[in-house]
C-alpha cells in the first residue's frame, strides 16, 4: 500500500484501540525506518568488518568426547578420530558410559587403551544407574589401577527411558553429588560434572538446578561441562546466573556440531535444549545431502564458538560423535595447531 493510502487509514481511530491515529501511524513508520536502518547498518558492518577468524592466537583449551565402539568397524573409526585430534593436544578426552552400565566393559577398554597408548589424559564417564555403591566403587578403583585419573561423574538417565522418574538403586548413590563425594574418598580423582544452561528436565526450576550444580562442585568436582546449546547468549546467561549463585568453578561449554539435524532434534527433546527456528530453517532440505549438511554444520558451529570466544570463553568441550573432521576444522579456525596444547600420542 502506498504511504498516501496508508496514512488516512491509520489516522481514523480504530475501534477498541484508544489513542490510535496519526501519532501512532508516524510512530509505526518511524519504527520501521529505525529497524530498516539498523539492519542496513549491521549489513554494512558485516561487509566492511575484519574476517571473523583472522589473527586468532589459538589461546584456547579443548577437550573431546567419544562413545565406546560397538563393532570392529566402529572401533577403527574411533581410533582414526583420536589419532586425528591427538595432535591438537587436548586437555583430556572422555568416553561415555551407557545406561545401567550397558557399555561398562567397552568404556573401560577404550579408556584404558587411550591411557596406555596415548599421552592424552583420559576421562571415564561414570553413572549411578542400576548399580550399588560397591559396584560403582569397584569400577572407579579399576579405572585408577588402569592409570585413569579423571572421572566425569553423572547421575545418569532413567533406565526405563525418557520421561520416567529416576529411581536410585537401593544400595546405590542417589545422585551425582553423592557420587562425587564417594569418588573423592576412593582416590584423588580429577572430577568433572554436568551443567545445564537450559535447566535439567528433572529440576523444579533454574534456581534448584544451580543449587544441585553447587552441591556437586562442593562435593569435590573441579569443573562443570555443559549440555550442548545453539545460541551463545544461552551460555552467557547461565554463566552469569552461576556467578550470582557464587559458583566460581570452571564452566566449559559443550559444543555439538550438527552432523544430523534429525538426531540432534531427538537429543534436544530428551535434554531440554531449545532449537532456534533459524537453525531448523538452515538445515531444511539437506537430509539427503550429507556433504552440504556438514558444510552448514561447520559454519554454524564455528560461528557459535567464535562468539563464545568473543565473550571471553577459552575452554571448549566438543561432542564429536566419534567423528573428527568438524571438531578439527573448528579448532583450526580458532588458531589451534598441532603441538599447541598439552596432550599427544606416545
Amino acid at each position: 500500500m502506498a504511504l498516501a493510502g496508508l496514512l488516512p487509514s491509520l489516522y481514523r481511530p480504530c475501534k477498541g484501540l484508544p489513542g490510535s491515529g496519526l501519532a501512532e501511524a508516524f510512530a509505526t513508520i518511524q519504527g520501521l525506518r529505525v529497524t530498516t536502518t539498523s539492519q542496513e547498518e549491521r549489513e554494512a558492518h558485516t561487509a566492511k568488518g575484519e574476517p571473523l577468524f583472522a589473527g586468532l592466537p589459538g589461546d584456547i583449551a579443548v577437550s573431546f568426547e567419544f562413545f565406546p565402539p560397538k563393532s570392529e568397524k566402529m572401533e577403527l573409526a574411533l581410533w582414526n578420530a583420536i589419532e586425528t585430534l591427538a595432535p591438537l593436544r587436548p586437555r583430556f578426552v572422555s568416553v561415555t558410559y551407557g545406561a545401567g552400565g550397558s557399555t561398562r566393559e567397552r568404556t573401560h577398554a577404550t579408556v584404558a587403551r587411550i591411557a596406555r597408548e596415548t599421552a592424552i589424559p583420559a576421562a571415564a564417564h561414570l553413572t549411578c544407574v542400576e548399580a550399588s555403591r560397591a559396584e560403582v566403587d569397584e569400577v572407579a578403583r579399576e579405572y585408577w589401577q588402569a592409570g585413569v585419573r579423571h572421572i566425569v561423574a553423572l547421575r545418569g538417565d532413567p533406565p526405563a527411558g525418557p520421561g520416567t522418574k529416576f529411581v536410585p538403586h537401593p544400595d546405590g548413590y542417589a545422585n551425582a553429588a553423592e557420587l562425587v563425594a564417594g569418588l573423592s574418598r576412593i582416590a584423588p580423582f580429577e572430577i568433572s560434572v554436568a551443567a545445564y544452561p537450559e535447566c535439567h528436565p528433572d529440576s523444579a526450576n533454574r534456581a534448584a538446578d544451580l543449587d544441585n550444580l553447587k552441591r556437586k562442585l562442593d562435593a569435590g568436582a573441579v569443573r562443570a561441562i555443559t549440555q550442548f546449546f545453539f545460541e551463545p547468549d544461552t551460555f552467557f546467561r547461565f554463566r552469569d546466573a552461576a556467578s550470582a549463585a557464587r559458583i566460581d568453578a570452571e564452566i566449559v561449554p559443550g559444543i555439538m556440531p550438527v552432523t544430523s539435524f534429525a538426531a540432534v532434534s531427538r537429543m534436544s527433546k530428551l535434554c531440554g535444549t531449545a532449537i532456534p527456528g533459524w537453525l531448523a530453517d538452515l538445515f531444511e532440505g539437506l537430509d539427503e545431502k550429507p556433504q552440504a549438511r556438514e558444510l552448514v554444520a561447520a559454519t554454524l558451529t564455528a560461528e557459535l564458538v567464535r562468539r563464545l570466544y568473543a565473550g571471553d570463553v577459552r575452554q571448549f568441550h566438543f561432542y564429536t560423535l566419534n567423528r573428527a573432521e568438524l571438531s578439527y576444522a573448528i579448532c583450526h579456525l580458532l588458531g589451534v595447531r598441532p603441538g599447541d596444547g598439552q596432550g599427544g600420542t606416545k
